[in-house]
């Protein structure tokens, strides 16, 4: 076997594909771990990437099929598709990384401002927390959260070291996107690599097939 020969292009296209869908699942996996953890829903951000990963596990899926029986249709489409992916998580890693600190503020500000009183005690509860953030524009929302709080003792068994809601909601998004963006940006980059191949593979002969039925 030769390493550009159509078995290495063959085998390196599947093992490529293999990463995409474990990739598409760690995506789906991390966003998920935020979404899921309650604070960072606000952030459509976050849903781009479940998007992207779900769309990359369902591309790789189609890719491998198109490896295995080096089906010219659907590499063809394999490789049309996964450019778009490359664009589309290339804008969206980038956006990740350089979301900074207050505009992650703004969104999660936003999204506490809508909830309700009970959908903020519920939060607090789970976070172990009170209030938003004790800034100059919010003091006044931040008391008469933090006395909703003691009222409902979600702080009641360490008082001084309860961080605010903010704080907590902030350090778990910032990891969350980083980890996001950097992955996704990571992988982004390989598929091109993705393309090659399959341009590549899909316009080799498979030399245990009859060469008048090769296109």
């Amino acid at each position: 076997m030769v390493c550009g020969g159509f078995t290495c292009s063959k085998n390196a296209l599947c093992a490529l594909n293999v990463v995409y869908m474990l990739v598409g699942l760690l995506l789906i996996g991390v966003a998920a771990w935020g979404k899921g953890f309650g604070i960072v829903s606000s952030i459509h951000i976050i849903g781009g990437v479940i998007a992207i990963g779900v769309f990359l596990l369902l591309i790789a899926i189609i890719g491998l099929i198109g490896a295995v029986s080096h089906h010219q249709v659907m590499l063809f489409i394999y490789m049309v598709v996964l450019i778009l992916v490359f664009i589309f998580q290339f804008i969206v890693s980038c956006s990740c990384l350089a979301m900074n600190r207050s505009q992650q503020e703004y969104f999660l500000n936003t999204t506490w401002t809508r909830m309700s009183n009970d959908t903020r005690l519920n939060l607090e509860k789970t976070l172990e927390c009170c209030g938003f953030l004790n800034t100059t524009d919010a003091r006044e929302e931040f008391k008469m959260d933090v006395a909703l709080c003691s009222k409902a003792q979600v702080c009641s068994q360490n008082p001084q070291k309860c961080l605010s809601c903010g704080d907590k909601m902030l350090n778990h998004a910032d990891e969350a996107l980083k980890i996001l963006g950097g992955v996704g940006l990571f992988f982004s980059f390989t598929e091109i690599l993705g393309v090659w191949l399959a341009f590549r593979y899909r316009n080799q002969k498979d030399p245990r097939a009859n060469p008048s039925a090769f296109l």
